[in-house]
């Protein structure tokens, strides 16, 4: 078989865990939900008449949840196939299924259709919420068709990426930040396509057209259109846009780059492990080689290296590196703690700043900075996507010792809490120094550029410090409380995930069915409940406080009001509340994180 016993086994086995029927009545529940918000938002600031009203919901409802999904989605599928290789590679039983007689296409294709397989049950199950918008009128059958298969496209090539990078890298932190570097990128390339970049560099109108409709974002634009414009400009009716559509275009360039990168993955997944192993056992060989020298070089090392005499006989001494009086944090800071190849990392996300670079500039130069509000918010995805792998590097450096086994040697030292802790968070920060720096480069430029002003930019630089903070430690958190690497890593990104796209949500609500802010109290409420019981479920679950409920519930709500405040253009109303609530969250966990840490690690009883 092509797909082999991996996926057959998940098949099976899948149906037996609760967290399966768990989603197929969570996802869909959380988009019912957000229905009956924008229902109550609708007629608590305005009155419906007719049925062109219900169709003008049905739209706007539609417009809100098909891009929701096609976020989460891809988010889940590229996360899952990240993850399921790399907790393979973490609990050390990847080496053991090289071993046994799968092939490589069972191997890598086995592996991806089984991480799949819940992205697979959560657009299954929320199809009939899907269908169910089409009786306010407003949505055709053929749109809900065309999202779904420009969703189900993006999961598989996110997906295969995630499996890809994973498969190929060996750490945790490299394969999930390199997987969302590429995801990132291929969404700005598309958006400076669409907002004609291509054309500034004189390559014609045509070419970029195309190049817009490789972008997932783009297709998923022109896939919710009664009626999408083909490449020429023109609407196409009947079946002539699943043909000429730029559906069709998409579809077959996500089949293409599926096929690619699975195709990749099948030919050097056994050559990436045995040349990584040829190179570990080189190293290796050479360390002791340079640790026991035969008798014809001791006379030529005794004498390169100083010597000290004792007991009458003399010694070589040899050199080392002092260490500092937190060696938690000298490990971070001054070893490769997670391998060479993080520097990809990092110029990937400049590379990206560039990409960030060139469009503000595109708009500096066509005088549109103005039109994107404060002049910040072109700036808004990759200060996400930094927030995202801040927080994927400071669970990473919790799960890599524990998966290492040097956690328990930490714990057998005489180290503080407080040094281990701290010494973390002072690595974390260290090793993603230019992922926070960037953008905070690229905002002093947007405000020598006018962009924005100075009470605004000191508002952003302190709230964007206060977020970091927050997402920071909730990897720890999570990373602390718990022992699987896999939850572990999808805890905490799911949450920081699921934090902003609530955020984007509740905002595109607000937009849409704009008025009164005091009418729509109640059913943000009702939202902000579900979100703070989600996130209490998250985080303070498995070690419950008091303080972290209260932190878990007053989150939803001071977000709401952070975001009326900034509708109505009170800044500082955003950025006191803000601090607040996300600060005191923070407290909330990096407290017990330190007095409680022997008990969390079971380092004490």
């Amino acid at each position: 078989m092509i797909i082999g016993p991996l996926f057959t086994r998940e098949l099976a086995t899948a149906p037996r865990r609760p967290r399966l029927y768990l989603v197929r009545a969570a996802y869909p529940g959380m988009l019912v939900v957000l229905m009956l918000t924008a229902w109550l938002v609708l007629t608590g600031t305005q009155l419906v008449r007719d049925v062109g009203d219900l169709a003008r919901f049905g739209a706007l409802v539609f417009q809100l949840l098909a891009p929701l999904q096609w976020a989460l989605v891809g988010f889940i599928a590229a996360l899952s196939a990240a993850g399921a290789v790399a907790h393979e590679k973490d609990r050390r039983t990847f080496v053991l299924l090289l071993l046994t007689h799968l092939t490589n296409s069972e191997l890598v294709l086995g592996k991806l259709l089984a991480s799949l397989l819940s992205v697979g049950v959560m657009l299954a199950a929320s199809l009939p919420v899907f269908l169910l918008i089409t009786l306010f009128g407003g949505v055709s059958f053929e749109q809900i068709g065309r999202v779904y298969l420009v969703t189900v496209a993006t999961a598989l090539v996110c997906g295969s990426l995630g499996s890809t990078i994973a498969l190929w890298r060996e750490k945790t932190f490299q394969a999930l930040a390199v997987t969302l570097l590429g995801l990132v990128v291929w969404v700005a390339l598309g958006e400076l396509a669409a907002g004609g970049a291509i054309q500034a560099l004189g390559l014609g109108t045509a070419v970029e057209q195309y190049a817009a409709s490789l972008s997932p974002w783009r297709a998923l634009l022109a896939a919710m259109q009664p009626f999408p414009a083909g490449v020429g400009g023109a609407a196409l009716t009947g079946g002539a846009h699943w043909v000429a559509g730029p559906t069709m275009g998409f579809l077959l360039f996500a089949l293409a780059a599926t096929a690619a990168l699975n195709a990749t993955a099948v030919v050097f997944v056994r050559r990436w492990h045995v040349v990584r192993d040829e190179q570990s056992a080189r190293a290796a060989a050479q360390t002791d080689d340079a640790e026991t020298p035969d008798s014809g070089e001791s006379a030529s090392l005794s004498e390169a290296q100083p010597t000290r005499t004792v007991g009458g006989t003399e010694a070589v001494v040899s050199k080392s590196r002092p260490v500092w009086d937190n060696p938690v944090l000298w490990r971070e800071m001054r070893t490769w703690a997670y391998g060479r190849k993080v520097l990809a990392v990092r110029l990937g996300y400049l590379a990206l700043c560039a990409l960030a670079a060139m469009g503000i500039q595109l708009m500096i130069e066509s005088g549109r900075l103005a039109e994107y509000g404060h002049g910040a918010a072109v700036l808004v995805p990759l200060v996400l996507l930094s927030l995202v792998l801040v927080n994927a590097q400071a669970v990473s450096s919790l799960t890599a010792e524990r998966d290492g086994k040097s956690l328990d040697l930490l714990l057998v030292t005489d180290l503080t809490p407080a040094e281990i802790v701290f010494g973390k968070l002072g690595g974390v920060f260290y090793n993603v120094k230019e992922m926070i720096a960037a953008p905070l480069l690229l905002l002093l430029y947007v405000w020598w550029r006018g962009g924005i002003g100075t009470e605004n930019l000191l508002y952003l630089v302190g709230g964007g410090g206060v977020l970091y903070v927050f997402v920071a430690v909730v990897g720890l958190h999570t990373g602390m409380i718990y022992e699987n690497t896999r939850i572990a890593a999808a805890t905490s990104l799911g949450a920081v995930f699921f934090l902003f796209l609530g955020v984007a949500a509740c905002m595109r609500i607000m937009v849409a069915f704009s008025g009164s802010f005091h009418a729509q109290l109640l059913p943000f409420a009702a939202l902000g409940v579900f979100g703070g019981l989600g996130l209490y479920l998250a985080l303070g679950a498995r070690n419950p406080s008091t303080a972290l409920a209260v932190a878990a519930f007053t989150c939803p709500l001071a977000t709401f009001y952070a975001l009326t405040s900034y509708l109505l253009g009170a800044t500082l109303g955003v950025f006191l509340v803000t601090s607040a609530a996300y600060g005191f969250a923070t407290a909330a966990m990096l407290v017990p994180a330190v007095y409680e840490f022997d008990a969390a690690t079971g380092r004490s009883d």
